[in-house]
């Protein structure tokens, strides 16, 4: 229960933290939190002017890490991402001149209008926690968290993420549009300048690591393990899609499971928690396949059709010893 308290405070102090800036958002921030968590990484999608950015950057104040943003644009190099070495006149050897991707909460804002070769330098430092540059690994410092944004809707001058680039997000996110009232909240909160100016650190980088620990505690029984396999397997069968959900997707959906139990103050993992996390975690997973994009199938669909047509696993009896 100790345990159990460490992850409901953590998670209630950054929520609340976070909105004063992104209002009307709270599961979508709750999300966010739960990436964080388990220590994976998020894709936050959505139409340009909905906070996508913004929620990054409070999360990152809300938290006691090293933050560093990175503009992608069409021109970088993979080395403006992870650093490059230098030669030192005055010692004759080469130092090392690390890039913004070392940093603890890394922001990659609009990470589609980056070439591949340059998207492809956060691949081994999302999987790994290390980069290599001129033959050298250096490890990342934990924890580690790259918050990455994307416009789905413009077109010029963006590139389509490669599929491992994509399966190595543990989730992704949208906001959407607030509702009138939450946008009329958000007009009078910027009436004399913005709020994530206000807001600041509530949670250091310890009690996040112990929460980490404690998530990893949570349990989840076979049943459970088996129900996501389950449902990985639905999406390798589907008629319409071309590529499924690879492994690294049900250990996706297993690690969030967890942490999305704690914040609902259960010590366990029931099928409930997975539904509510299978969108999120699998569907941009999901590549469709070219037959299925001409009817306009989307991935969320299918999602949905293989939520409902997997059955929920039903309780077993265990003999008592």
């Amino acid at each position: 229960m100790e345990n159990l308290s460490a992850i409901t405070a953590l998670a209630e102090r950054v929520v609340n933290n976070v909105e004063h800036v992104i209002i009307g958002k709270r599961r979508e921030v709750e999300m966010t939190l739960i990436a964080l968590l388990c220590e994976g990484h998020l894709l936050i999608e959505d139409v340009p002017g909905v906070g996508k950015t913004m929620l990054a950057r409070a999360i990152a104040k809300s938290v006691g890490c090293s933050f560093r943003r990175i503009q992608f644009t069409p021109d970088m190099l993979p080395s403006d991402v992870t650093g490059v070495s230098v030669f030192n006149q005055k010692t004759r050897e080469f130092e090392f001149r690390p890039g913004p991707v070392m940093a603890q909460i890394v922001l990659a804002d609009e990470i589609n209008r980056a070439t591949p070769k340059t998207q492809s330098a956060l691949l081994e430092a999302m999987e790994e926690r290390q980069i290599t540059v001129d033959g050298v690994t250096y490890l990342m410092e934990q924890p580690f968290l790259v918050l990455a944004t994307q416009n789905p809707i413009e077109y010029e001058g963006t590139f389509p993420l490669p599929e491992a680039q994509i399966d190595r997000f543990m989730m992704r996110v949208s906001l959407g549009y607030p509702s009138e009232a939450d946008e009329m909240r958000i007009l009078e909160s910027q009436r004399e300048h913005h709020p994530v100016q206000d807001i600041g650190q509530v949670v250091t980088a310890e009690e996040l690591l112990v929460a980490q620990a404690a998530v990893r505690r949570i349990y989840a029984d076979d049943l459970i393990k088996e129900y996501i396999v389950a449902l990985a397997s639905a999406t390798r069968r589907h008629p319409d899609i071309y590529l499924g959900v690879s492994p690294r997707g049900s250990l996706a959906l297993f690690k969030t499971s967890r942490a999305y139990a704690a914040l609902q103050e259960r010590t366990y993992v029931i099928p409930d928690d997975i539904k509510a996390l299978l969108e999120s975690t699998f569907a941009h997973r999901l590549i469709i396949s070219p037959s299925a994009r001409i009817k306009n199938v989307e991935a969320t669909v299918v999602v949905e059709q293989i939520a409902a047509s997997v059955p929920v696993p039903g309780t077993r009896v265990r003999a008592i010893r």
